[in-house]
């Protein structure tokens, strides 16, 4: 890895006072950035000249900047989370950046996801298609079997805990064509439909998440794939698969 440098850039960036407010593309300048510096710190830096030149700080969604909770959501030059794979935009540094670079930060774009505010879009059709089905309802009157007494394939609970990696980021969503959260639908699905504890109550799940991201008003999928490019997470198109067969096997009982 090279030595850190700092560099000055442009920024080009979506302000929106409101969901119900007309947006804009805005630029900044923004100089000395350290190329060690996250993209979320970048942001951060320019919120402090923002306020320090007693203007209105730009809104942006992050929580514990580790990749973990699904929080930051950007679409940076045209990709979900920037220019790097495998990773969510508090993990892009600034090393990927060149000096005199112009930077384009938009947020996701999807019908199903409003923007509140600038950078940050209301993810709650996620929580709400998960409320649909997305659990395993349990006995706790005592008489709770412990999970590692129920034998699991291994190859079944790898792929069962490929799907739960899933962090609920939306860059799916963002990235594709039809705005489609089927990759998302589809993990929470198969991290159930793999296990036998969520074998019991698979029929009303899969029926009921589907219906929910439909009411939602998500797009459909088409099989282009740039959802698992996008990922951060890496899930795969096998789940969207998964739920298509769970799907099909509850419509006909």
């Amino acid at each position: 890895m090279s030595a850190a440098k700092n560099i000055n850039i442009s920024l080009q960036i979506w302000r929106q006072k409101n969901s119900k407010a007309k947006g804009k593309m805005e630029t900044y300048k923004l100089n000395d950035v350290s190329t060690a510096s996250s993209f979320l710190e970048m942001l951060d830096q320019l919120n402090e000249q923002l306020v320090n030149e007693r203007k209105e700080p730009i809104a942006f969604d992050h929580d514990c900047r580790e990749g973990i909770c699904g929080m930051c959501s950007l679409y940076i030059n045209g990709r979900a989370h920037g220019p790097d794979t495998g990773i969510t935009t508090c993990q892009l540094h600034m090393r990927m950046f060149n000096d005199g670079d112009t930077i384009v930060i938009e947020p996701w774009r999807s019908v199903a996801f409003p923007v509140i505010k600038d950078l940050i879009v209301d993810r709650t059709s996620f929580d709400r298609i998960q409320q649909a089905g997305g659990f395993v309802s349990v006995n706790t009157s005592g008489n709770t079997i412990d999970a590692n007494a129920t034998p699991i394939n291994k190859q079944d609970a790898d792929k069962a805990f490929e799907a739960a990696s899933c962090i609920g980021c939306g860059a799916c969503v963002a990235t594709c064509k039809n705005g489609s959260a089927m990759l998302f639908v589809g993990a929470k699905v198969s991290q159930y439909a793999l296990l036998p504890q969520g074998r019991i109550e698979a029929t009303d799940r899969v029926l009921n998440m589907v219906r929910q991201m439909d009411e939602e008003g998500f797009g459909n999928c088409t099989n282009t794939g740039a959802c698992e490019i996008e990922c951060p997470k890496g899930i795969s198109l096998e789940t969207i698969a998964r739920m298509n067969r769970e799907y099909l096997s509850a419509s006909l009982k």
